[in-house]
């Protein structure tokens, strides 16, 4: 490829890097990419340049840098703190006014805030960019939010939607079946400028809150079952994959119901049953509930969720208490556990709500404290296709904020008021036998009810080790031709990796060295 003919360039091939170049080139546009290790970038183009002409890679930046078409346009897609700003600063001296930096990671809201605000001053504009949907998200359309000048959004609008995940106009829904080189036609697309400096990153952070939120609340909901309903994981999983198919319709729950299936390679024991219950977090849900106690706004369920979290962590002190202190065991009567069962649901869904409620208010005040203009409808449309938290429900949220922009709080619309004033019975029963089986004292659980968050997390991964040995996705077409688990275990070094292209729908095989 000759000099200056790139459309936008990429720095940073860690997974996530790889798959959003791989998405930005399945969309015709010429790319340039560049990695600090140039071994990598070698190895990522002998893997993809040949489907790919319009993907090059450069050794060093200046190259890189020059293969750019003016205004030139850079993703940055490494992490986030000081690796962020030392890309910045090796960039800025062979750049020119009018180009654009663009962070693609999860940086801390106010730290982009400063950096628009110091390449201002240079003329280069600065777009903070929240990228949601994970590795299979990046590669075939996720949800984004970037934050920045008007300007800088004008210039990279293109690439942005054509890239993003699209919903259908009619019903909002996602619209699926992509495969390399085949991107998805048509649709809604899941991008929209957010506003000023750190808007986008900002508004990436409240959604990954919510996903905290989210995962924790299904993984009670679980709990719940399995230890006070007494039913099995299989068994839970159906109802999950029920649930998925009316109001709690959601990515979250459905890849819940297919995890709930999963059996161990080894012992042949439901996965969720084995899986360590520990769950990491990478900052963005301790970010959410620190500003929303800076800024007085209650998001108590973030909060709980990353407490869930941190109290996971000690597994030691949790196993060494459960031998010292008891508590309560209910179990309930067969004739009742459909209707226990039916009160989880809307407990769940009645928790959801007050969730969500939660993140735009925290929203609403951010607008006030940072002066940005956010459109909250526009917020819930691109939230439905791509991101992790994408739900059938997101439609509701976004149909109530074009009713009434100006809505004080989500929990006054009338849908939702509706479904709290109908649910609210089972929602607080539920709770109320929460606290009389002893399900909330947590401390009390040498096995920590956080599995399914765990395994969630796992999920979104094309592999993970897991006992030592590596675990791969195996899609539901391959289970029931072949008679295996959607995970199993690979013991050489060289595998084949069956990976996760698009909506745990298709698959392609490529071999990998681990």
């Amino acid at each position: 490829m000759t000099d200056s003919t790139s459309n936008i360039g990429l720095i940073g091939l860690a997974v996530m890097g790889q798959n959003l170049a791989l998405n930005i080139a399945d969309h015709d546009y010429k790319i340039s990419v560049y990695n600090r290790t140039f071994s990598k970038t070698e190895s990522f183009l002998d893997k993809n340049g040949k489907n790919l002409p319009n993907l090059s890679g450069y050794e060093n930046i200046e190259s890189f840098v020059n293969s750019l078409q003016s205004p030139k346009k850079i993703i940055i897609m490494v992490q986030a703190g000081r690796p962020t700003d030392s890309v910045i600063e090796s960039l800025v001296p062979l750049l020119q006014k009018g180009d654009v930096i663009i962070d693609g990671g999860n940086a801390k809201w106010t730290d982009t805030i400063e950096r628009e605000k110091m390449l201002k001053e240079k003329n280069i504009f600065f777009v903070g960019s929240g990228v949601s949907g994970g590795e299979e998200g990046a590669r075939f359309g996720p949800s984004l939010m970037p934050g920045g000048s008007q300007e800088a959004w004008n210039l990279i609008k293109p690439i942005w939607d054509s890239i993003s995940a699209k919903v259908n106009p009619d019903d909002g829904k996602p619209l699926e079946g992509a495969l390399p080189g085949k991107p998805i036609q048509g649709g809604v697309p899941c991008s929209a400028y957010i506003g000023n400096d750190g808007a986008g990153h900002y508004v990436k952070m409240v959604h990954n809150g919510i996903e905290y939120g989210d995962m924790q609340m299904i993984c009670e909901a679980y709990h719940l079952m399995s230890s006070i309903v007494d039913l099995t994981p299989c068994e839970i999983g159906d109802i999950f994959n029920e649930w998925n198919k009316g109001e709690l319709d959601s990515f979250l729950i459905e890849i819940t119901g297919d995890i709930l299936k999963q059996k161990d390679p080894r012992t042949d024991n439901p996965f969720v049953d084995i899986v360590m219950d520990t769950a990491g977090q990478k900052g963005t849900g301790k970010w959410t509930s620190v500003n929303a106690l800076d800024m007085g706004v209650p998001a108590p369920t973030v909060s709980e969720a990353v407490f869930a979290r941190c109290l996971s962590a000690i597994k030691d002190e949790r196993t060494a208490a459960s031998k010292i202190l008891t508590g309560p065991i209910v179990k309930i009567k067969s004739d009742n556990k459909q209707v226990i069962v039916s009160a989880i649901r809307d407990a769940l869904y009645c928790s959801k709500i007050c969730s969500y409620a939660q993140g735009f208010q925290l929203m609403r005040e951010a607008q006030k404290e940072y002066n940005w203009d956010l459109n909250f409808g526009e917020i819930a449309k691109i939230w439905r296709g791509g991101c992790i938290i994408r739900a059938a429900f997101l439609q509701k949220i976004t149909e109530a904020y074009e009713k009434e922009p100006t809505l004080a709080n989500l929990l006054l619309d009338n849908y939702f008021k509706e479904c709290l004033s109908i649910y609210q019975p089972n929602w607080r029963k539920v709770i109320s036998l929460a606290v009389e089986s002893g399900s909330l004292c947590l401390l009390f659980h040498p096995l920590f009810p956080i599995t399914i968050v765990t395994g969630q997390n796992d999920f979104l991964k094309t592999y993970f080790k897991h006992n030592g040995i590596i675990l791969v996705h195996i899609p539901m077409k391959e289970q029931m031709k072949n008679g295996v688990n959607s995970f199993t275990s690979i013991g050489s070094t060289q595998i084949v990796l069956r990976f996760r292209f698009n909506t745990r729908r298709t698959y392609k095989f490529c071999e990998c060295n681990l």
